[in-house]
């Protein structure tokens, strides 16, 4: 029972407010058949900056590198994952629960577009709907020996993002951003986010930082040039990649085989989660 006048902002209440001292844990169990070694997500402050291409092509690149990964899209209203994977058809279960369904490469994916009859069908919830159904997705669904999990995040700082910091075990986040002027609002708000959420920053991802002419092999920086380095050192978050504006990816994506993408520009975001493991 909270004290008389408590506003539930625990970070303005006294020392010896007794909620504090015994603050309430909101964090969801998993499915008892789960085994789900680290959760990433993957978030940023605003919309439009590229998260599930993100969230897809670093699946893809632990998947290739041995791992044994898996999304789970709380971007609900919005969800793009099964389609750039070329996911299709109905979540399946049996007694036991119910599976994510996998991708060509193996990578297990949930999201509410293989839920719906068609995937054009809107998803009209309001928030607490839509954050139930994402701590669902983590507690009723059998996630069987994942290496990494991949949270892609709806934009901003709301209900979900909030929903899968308090109820999911979120080992870290790897925050997009993109070239603009932006770029210091974007990252600044969702580090900001994770550090009230005592949840670590493991590093910054640039999406849409450069284009490669066909023609010259020239660098072009069509948004201009990054401001991401002077913003990461200020924020001490490290650099994990720069993803170029490539016709192939948007090809890759919008025909479902974003598993045939390679590049060496996300190396270091691998290497970053790696590190993980070695720790336990």
């Amino acid at each position: 029972m909270a004290e008389e006048g408590c506003n539930f902002d625990c970070g303005s209440c006294g020392e010896n407010c007794s909620d504090r001292k015994n603050p309430q844990s909101f964090m969801e169990k998993p499915h008892e058949l789960s085994d789900v070694k680290h959760v990433i997500a993957v978030m940023s402050g605003k919309g439009g900056v590229g998260k599930s291409l993100v969230t897809a092509l670093s699946a893809v690149l632990m998947s290739r590198a041995g791992f044994h990964v898996g999304i789970l899209d709380a971007d609900v209203t919005g969800p793009s994952i099964p389609k750039m994977f070329g996911v299709k058809g109905s979540i399946r279960g049996d007694e036991s629960g119910a599976y994510p369904l996998p991708s060509d490469g193996g990578i297990d994916i949930m999201s509410m577009n293989l839920m719906l009859p068609h995937d054009t069908d809107p998803v009209i919830w309001r928030g607490p709907i839509i954050s139930g159904v994402v701590k669902q997705f983590w507690s009723d669904i059998i996630w069987h020996d994942i290496d990494y999990l991949f949270v892609d995040m709806p934009p901003g700082t709301g209900d979900v993002p909030l929903t899968v910091f308090q109820s999911l075990p979120v080992d870290g986040i790897l925050v997009v951003t993109s070239p603009q002027d932006l770029v210091a609002m974007i990252v600044k708000k969702a580090v900001n986010m994770a550090g009230m959420m005592n949840v670590p920053v493991l590093g910054i991802i640039e999406n849409m930082s450069y284009f490669v002419c066909p023609d010259c092999g020239k660098e072009h920086h069509v948004f201009g040039e990054s401001h991401l380095p002077s913003i990461a050192a200020q924020c001490n978050i490290p650099v994990l990649g720069h993803i170029p504006i490539d016709p192939g990816i948007a090809k890759a994506s919008d025909e479902g085989k974003i598993e045939v993408i390679e590049g060496h520009f996300l190396d270091s975001m691998v290497e970053a989660l790696k590190g993980l493991l070695s720790k336990n």
